[in-house]
């Protein structure tokens, strides 16, 4: 059965709100994977004509949103962290290079902070992995529209 954006954000609540830990964060990712993996759900959420980012779905209760980046282009990131929340990423077309760093040094009074180096592996359709740490992000190519 296909999965439909609104199933997707009531299941990712109700995970959510039974275990808001690292647990039940996993959780979302597996199901997020399972969406991803679903040709149907992909093709209703990545139409074309996308924006390069857009919030698909906000759930005001707990404060998740769930966001569509779908860029045309080669695009890369620098290391980045989402403060004190986390973040999902999955991967519905092409690939997408992941390097995790460890935090050296925080930013303090406007400077950077530094980071190292940890591992680089790539997000094929159908992953999703859950981050708590600092990455960056490098995709080579566009997708195929196909």
């Amino acid at each position: 059965m296909t999965m439909t954006l609104d199933a997707l954000a009531r299941e990712c609540h109700s995970l959510l709100l039974a275990d808001g830990s690292p647990a039940g964060r996993a959780q979302v990712a597996a199901l997020l994977g399972r969406a991803l993996r679903d040709e149907e759900f992909v093709r209703a959420q990545f139409a074309g004509g996308m924006p390069e980012r857009k919030i698909l779905h906000e759930d005001r209760d707990l404060g998740f949103c769930i966001l569509g980046h779908e860029y045309q282009d080669a695009k890369e990131g620098g290391p980045h962290d989402h403060g004190p929340s986390w973040a999902i990423y999955g991967q519905a077309e092409g690939e997408t290079t992941m390097t995790d760093f460890q935090v050296v040094q925080p930013p303090a009074a406007g400077a950077a902070g530094k980071v190292r180096r940890l591992r680089s592996y790539v997000l094929r359709p159908g992953d999703a992995h859950l981050y708590n740490d600092a990455r960056s992000t490098r995709r080579a190519v566009a997708a195929p529209r196909g």
